[in-house]
């Protein structure tokens, strides 16, 4: 019987991708302890580390005590093996965390884009100003992933529009991959969110969840078994749009903030509906006569701190729209409250949305309050970015 001559080579490296992830999530291992967790005998488990010591990829990070005989060495990724970058941009500012292999952020950087009209140019000098802070060149940038807000066409990779970047517009990743390599992908700004939250956050271990964006601009994330759902043309979860009872349909979709839901939720219909239930004027020290609150998510969490169940039971009310609209048709079972007004309101507002569900819609989702802290768009950036690196290093180790 004739063997394929790429059957060892096709199990080593598959062995060694295994051996890799299990490093980089249960931390160092010795050689048994490999082998024990991969199947593989001490001697295979030795071969496969001589294999990737040589590359780069892992190295002795410390010793084990055993019984009698002399300490095990303990084998773990080499940090330094490969970088990767994650971005936010917004119109006034662009974030840039830098991680390595293993997930460690060693750098986050805010850059202000004035002065650089083209994305382009600000994007390579933020990530310059980065790499430059965390002592790497550019070079070692294996993957870079940038979160913006808008519709990324799922087939091309473009942002298709986007109200607050106008300059971001098809054509742009192109020019973005000549500037900074082959390895860049631009991404919704909540599926990002999305990300984190199934890797750290309140829905890890779920592979069927949707995140409520809830902010200056609304938004979904959808995960449906375990995938990122972002529609035929990158639509899904564009949700400030959804038709809702009793705020005008928009007579023009090329109008920002004009959408049915986004008058219902948006940032200036929060602040009118705290002026109605009288928090407008309280003030940082919660006098009723301090200083008006700009912030939406400033109110929110003054009003659950101070128990305003009439203003919080009337937000949680209108957030039920878009989760009753999301239950009846995906049924995720898991909701998770984001953005700066799902922050802000946590656990209390979180309860009352999920209440306010129940009498609106035959589905009973369990609606919770994001688990993620710092931003959890550039986390999940950097989940993208990883995942991606990943794929490279480890699937080309033979």
């Amino acid at each position: 019987m004739t063997r394929n001559p790429g059957v060892p080579r096709l199990l080593r490296r598959l062995n060694d991708r295994s051996a890799l992830e299990l490093l980089l999530s249960e931390g160092p291992l010795t050689r048994a302890e490999l082998g024990a967790r991969t199947g593989l005998s001490k001697v295979t488990a030795g071969q496969l580390l001589s294999r990737l010591e040589e590359r780069g990829l892992v190295e002795v990070a410390g010793e084990r005590a055993g019984g009698r005989g002399p300490n095990a060495a303990l084998y773990g990724v080499v940090p330094s093996s490969a970088h990767v970058a994650g971005l936010e941009v917004l119109p006034d500012a662009i974030t840039v965390g830098v991680a390595d292999i293993t997930g460690r952020v060693v750098v986050e950087i805010v850059v202000d884009p004035a002065g650089h009209e083209d994305p382009v140019a600000a994007v390579h000098e933020a990530v310059r100003r980065a790499c430059a802070s965390a002592d790497i060149t550019l070079a070692r940038l294996r993957s870079f992933v940038i979160g913006t807000r808008g519709v990324v066409d799922p087939a091309t990779g473009d942002v298709r529009f986007s109200y607050d970047l106008p300059a971001w517009h098809t054509g742009v990743l192109a020019s973005l991959r000549r500037a900074l390599g082959a390895s860049v992908t631009i991404e919704n700004d909540v599926n990002l969110v999305a990300l984190a939250e199934h890797r750290y956050g309140a829905a890890a271990g779920q592979d069927d969840f949707v995140v409520v964006w809830a902010g200056v601009g609304q938004g979904l994330g959808v995960m449906l078994g375990g995938r990122l759902h972002r529609g035929i043309s990158g639509g899904a979860g564009e949700i400030g749009w959804l038709p809702v009872p009793g705020e005008p349909l928009p007579a023009d979709v090329s109008r920002p903030q004009s959408g049915s839901y986004q008058r219902l939720i948006g940032h200036e219909a929060v602040l009118r509906l705290a002026s109605e239930h009288g928090l407008s004027t309280v003030g940082s020290s919660g006098g009723e006569r301090g200083p008006a609150r700009s912030s939406a998510a400033e109110l929110v969490g003054a009003a659950v701190a101070g128990g305003r169940a009439g203003f919080l039971d009337a937000l949680a009310a209108r957030l039920a729209v878009a989760v009753a609209a999301v239950t009846v048709v995906l049924d995720p079972g898991l909701i998770v409250l984001a953005g700066d007004i799902g922050r802000a309101g946590g656990p209390d507002l979180a309860d009352r949305v999920e209440r306010s569900v129940a009498k609106v819609c035959p589905g009973r989702p369990s609606v919770v309050t994001t688990g993620l802290t710092g931003n959890a768009v550039l986390r999940g950036a950097l989940v993208a970015a990883l995942e991606q690196a990943r794929e490279q290093v480890f699937s080309d180790t033979v």
